[in-house]
């Protein structure tokens, strides 16, 4: 699958995340504890869908220092499937379609990176900080959004003040979460010009605090990229 249908997938996927979650525990499926293996490995999980949706099958999943055990993992991410295709209502037999692939290949690059996991550690959010953390001084609010996946990779404090949460909560989160639906497309087409090395973009938006209210920010957005990953840098303003 590709083209315009797989970007329609991937946008209600990263959109309907919190709807899937609640599906699966209607499912009787109790969610792994978010600092646990089995809980990064759903987190690259999603990443590596949406990627593979938007990007096509040159897209590999990211395992590198992941410990998640595939006996453990292989259920979760079933139940995970079962649930947005049930979540997806008389469209699940396509989201099945674009999603069994997807996930049968996760789980075999897992099973071929054992005695990697085996011999590297987990690795911890603070040891994981995308920028420096000078940035926490900073008075904008400051996102590190992978490009692949829409992750928020790092934030500052003026952003989670900004979306009324906190830096944490922002972490691992998908940032078209905090995007109104109707600009969420916009979105995705800038991180796609940061993936592909764009020069740096200004325009005026809106994002979703987590109390559903709007707000329209001036956003400036830069590339910063290493060999692993690629990640759109984001300063938002508020303009009222």
């Amino acid at each position: 699958m590709g083209g315009p249908e797989a970007r329609r997938i991937a946008t209600w996927l990263v959109r309907e995340r919190g709807a899937i979650e609640a599906a699966l525990g209607a499912q009787g499926r109790t969610l792994p504890p978010a600092s646990s293996p089995e809980a990064e490995a759903l987190r690259r999980f999603r990443s590596f869908v949406t990627s593979g949706l938007l990007q096509g099958p040159e897209v590999a999943p990211s395992l590198e220092g992941l410990r998640a055990r595939e006996r453990r993992l292989a259920p979760l991410l079933s139940a995970w499937t079962a649930a947005a295709v049930a979540h997806a209502g008389a469209a699940g037999p396509m989201v099945k379609d674009a999603l069994e692939p997807l996930r049968e290949r996760f789980l075999l690059a897992l099973r071929g990176t054992a005695p990697a996991r085996r011999a590297g550690g987990a690795p911890t959010r603070s040891a994981r900080r995308a920028v420096p953390s000078a940035i926490d001084r900073v008075t904008d609010a400051f996102l590190a959004v992978d490009t692949d996946g829409g992750t928020i990779e790092d934030a500052n404090p003026a952003a989670a003040a900004l979306l009324g949460t906190t830096r944490e909560a922002l972490l691992g989160q998908s940032a078209l979460g905090f995007v109104p639906e109707s600009e969420q497309d916009r979105w995705w087409t800038e991180l796609d010009a940061m993936a592909e090395g764009s020069e740096p973009r200004r325009l005026a938006a809106s994002l979703r605090a987590s109390s559903g209210d709007e707000l329209r920010v001036e956003v400036s957005i830069t590339r910063w990229s290493t060999r692993r990953r690629t990640l759109a840098l984001v300063l938002a303003r508020p303009t009222a």
